[in-house]
């Protein structure tokens, strides 16, 4: 196998591995929690449903790495860690320097959430915070770290991230340089706002009727902490975003 089919395969299992411990979750449990009109059946989903529901992220991830694989080192973007995996290089010299930024990014996203939340919360119902507390304890720790950690990054920085800085090299540089500061920095906005909206499709199956409250929180908490990955795959690599987010 060549290098190229190495990372893919290095990265696309990565990938899986938080895909697949979204079956760990009790989406049952979760669409309870949702309001309904009276007298409707309450929905049931069976194990070959939530199999079946891994498809699409599954090919999305694909295209994700893909992208990330054929265009990343063309606009000086890199996952260092993975490159080295791929090489047969030592990872653990090479994952050093990904540890304390991603570290430091981890808790400083982790703050801007936090501080979201408490200025958001005078606004939020009692009801909604209860439903909202409920959601996120049926979500089981390794989905959190797993999916949440590395599938996203791989979604949003190593894919969209690398193809929105790429478009912007090779349409608007003319190839003039390997990804331009603007480029990068528009590309992280974008792929953070993306990110957040991304978040939105639960927060709307969990409240029908969103306030702007919580909208805002979902946006403003979930922008806040794509900025940081963002600007942490920029610098430092992809891992050092992962181990932000996990």
């Amino acid at each position: 196998m060549n290098y190229s089919g190495k990372l893919f395969v290095i990265l696309f299992g990565l990938g899986m591995i938080g895909v697949l411990s979204v079956l760990l979750i009790d989406f049952n449990a979760v669409a309870a929690l949702a309001p309904r009109p009276p007298n409707s059946d309450i929905l049931n989903i069976t194990p070959a449903i939530k199999i079946v529901s891994l498809i699409q992220p599954t090919l999305i991830l694909a295209v994700a790495v893909v992208v990330g694989i054929s265009l990343a080192g063309k606009v000086g973007l890199s996952a260092p860690v993975a490159h080295a995996w791929a090489s047969g290089d030592r990872l653990l010299t090479v994952l050093k320097p990904q540890l304390f930024p991603g570290l430091l990014g981890g808790s400083i996203g982790g703050l801007c959430v936090v501080l979201t939340g408490l200025g958001i919360r005078p606004f939020l119902s009692s009801e909604t915070l209860a439903r909202l507390s409920k959601f996120t304890n049926l979500l089981p720790l390794p989905t959190r770290l797993l999916y949440g950690g590395i599938t996203e990054e791989l979604l949003l920085r190593w894919g969209l991230m690398t193809l929105l800085v790429w478009l912007a090299w090779r349409f608007i540089q003319k190839r003039r340089q390997p990804g331009s500061r603007r480029s990068i920095i528009t590309a992280i906005v974008i792929s953070s706002v993306v990110f957040a909206l991304g978040h939105l499709p639960v927060a709307f199956f969990l409240f029908p009727e969103p306030t702007l409250a919580l909208a805002l929180y979902v946006l403003v908490a979930n922008s806040a902490f794509g900025l940081i990955a963002g600007y942490l795959y920029w610098k430092k690599g992809l891992e050092a975003g992962i181990v932000a987010h996990i």
